[in-house]
Formats: structure tokens, sequence, C-alpha cells
């Protein structure tokens, strides 16, 4: 997994290569313009980012799962069967 830049030449030149290390590698391809820039990244890992988003879009969410995650380092969980 790496992060690199290209210019939209090379990146036109090479497209099939940048999807491919992209999806298989899960890198990241800048490509700066003028007066901004476009990031490539998987779906995969825009989807995960959007999650991430939703998941912690209200600060009671995220206070749980913070919580949560404090409690599983402190390995102060317990097991429950699920019901089904």
């Amino acid at each position: 997994m790496s992060i690199r830049t290209t210019t939209i030449t090379e990146f036109r030149k090479s497209i099939k290569n940048y999807f491919d290390s992209v999806i298989d590698d899960h890198d990241t391809v800048i490509i700066p313009r003028e007066k901004d820039g476009v990031v490539v990244i998987s779906l995969e890992e825009y989807n995960s980012f959007k999650e991430t988003g939703h998941l912690l879009s209200t600060s009671a969410n995220a206070k749980r799962l913070r919580a949560s995650i404090s409690q599983v380092k402190k390995g102060s969980l317990k097991k429950k069967k699920l019901i089904e």
C-alpha cells in the first residue's frame, strides 16, 4: 500500500497499470491539477471511508463506538449466544 503521485499525461498512458495497483495493492494515486487535484482509490476503500463517516456522524454513536473499542482493548467483553 503506497501513495503515488503522477501527472494526468502519465496517468492516461498507463491507466490500466494504475487501476491495477489501486485495486490489487490498495495504492492511492494522486493527480495534481492546476488549482486542486484528483485522488484515485479503490471502490472498497471508498466504501470503507463512507461507512466510517456514517458511523461517526453523530456524537452519541461515536461515543458508543469509542467505548466499545476501549472495552475490546481492555479485554472486558461478555460473550453471548445469538438468539435465532
